[in-house]
């Protein structure tokens, strides 16, 4: 495929079509004979995919995309440029290379990067693309990345892996030995080849299951972009026997990111109040934490309840998530629920209360949108609550 979809004109054709509604386009006849019309088609559709999420390929003329669904799957610039900033030295080698978006940014930080990729197009792909952006660093291996690893027989400063579930595993149990590699049972030989090894995975995996099956593991990283967790990024460095630290990383395109970091061990104490004039609301990477009572703790913060998973304080304080000004406290009842909520216009949440926003919308005729937010939730005292709020 390389040598064909390059032709200028077909390049031509791809980036005058960036808009273009592909499902509409293939309708129509090919216009270049020589090139196979789902190629092209497949181009125009992942670089749509790539414009927000990989502005660079975007931007950069010749570039070559796998499949959408690769582009789909691929980390996006923002999160690889700051994956990058986990490693530094000499060399790394990612064993998973995929479309190597997150080499594009190691090869930033470390002076020699190895992309390993066992199918040969995606690893043809990777090179050319390599090559049309100008980056030196960057060596380009085909084949099964262990073979790989044994054959080139040196010490690497890193060993990155992002190992994909297999296809022929069934349920909702996600556990690494079920992926490819089977990181579990390769580790201890990975640890031949460096002292430091990064793994990526899907937030769906479990960080209690992810200790289980791992060892070494001095920290963990829950990467969330915009509020959304994207992924969980295992920092193993060999023979490290302490306690994980945990950091609940919160990403945006402009702002300095949100980080909450903690030790994982046991949850300290944590104390409760009504609600006072400020309510606070953990971001996502926090959720995935768990580390419920100790960003309460660190903040100086009290809960609202056991499992309500929203604070308060009475002066404004700094916060990894965002934050309101309580403007009324109203108990959830049929009276009051009239007077304050019915046929109004808010932005629901609701924590630890019976009832769905779904519900709620319906049953009080609430529309959504607006400025004022209003927390369904349940307070220490196990009362049902309704906190109308704005933002601080």
């Amino acid at each position: 495929m390389p040598h064909t979809i390059l032709n200028p004109q077909v390049q031509q054709f791809i980036w005058d079509n960036t808009d273009a509604d592909v499902t509409k386009l293939a309708l129509q006849k090919n216009p270049f004979p020589d090139v196979e019309w789902t190629d092209i088609l497949n181009q125009i559709a992942a670089r749509q995919k790539a414009k927000d999420k990989l502005p660079t390929w975007f931007k950069t003329q010749n570039v070559i995309y796998p499949s959408k669904i690769s582009v789909e799957q691929t980390s996006s610039e923002i999160t690889a440029k700051y994956k990058a900033s986990l490693v530094s030295g000499e060399s790394l080698i990612d064993l998973t290379g995929g479309f190597g978006v997150d080499d594009f940014y190691f090869a930033k930080t470390v002076s020699k990067v190895a992309h390993c990729e066992m199918n040969e197009q995606l690893s043809q792909i990777v090179a050319n693309n390599i090559s049309t952006m100008g980056i030196a660093n960057i060596e380009c291996h085909t084949g099964d990345s262990l073979d790989t690893l044994t054959r080139l027989d040196k010490q690497w400063d890193w060993i990155y892996i992002d190992p994909s579930r297999r296809s022929d595993i069934k349920g909702k149990v996600f556990m690494l030995k079920d992926c490819l590699p089977n990181v579990p049972k390769l580790l201890d030989t990975y640890f031949k080849y460096s002292n430091n090894i990064l793994i990526k995975t899907a937030p769906l995996l479990d960080i209690s299951a992810g200790l289980s099956e791992l060892h070494s593991v001095k920290d963990i990283y829950i990467v969330a972009l915009n509020n959304e967790v994207k992924e969980l990024l295992w920092n193993l460095e060999k023979g490290f026997e302490g306690s994980p630290t945990l950091h609940a990383v919160n990403l945006t395109k402009d702002d300095e990111p949100e980080v909450f970091t903690t030790p994982i061990e046991d949850e300290p104490d944590t104390v409760y109040s009504l609600p006072l004039h400020y309510l606070y609301e953990p971001n996502s990477a926090v959720m995935k934490s768990g580390a419920f009572n100790a960003v309460g703790k660190q903040f100086g913060l009290y809960k609202l309840h056991k499992h309500t998973q929203l604070y308060t304080s009475d002066s404004l304080t700094d916060f990894p998530g965002r934050r309101f000004i309580i403007q009324e406290i109203v108990p959830y009842s049929k009276p009051e629920m009239k007077k304050h909520a019915e046929g109004k216009k808010m932005n629901i949440t609701v924590r630890n209360f019976p009832i769905s926003v779904e519900e709620l919308r319906k049953k009080w005729k609430i529309k959504d949108g607006g400025d004022t937010y209003a927390f369904f939730t349940t307070d220490k005292d196990n009362n049902k609550l309704m906190l109308i709020c704005s933002k601080a």
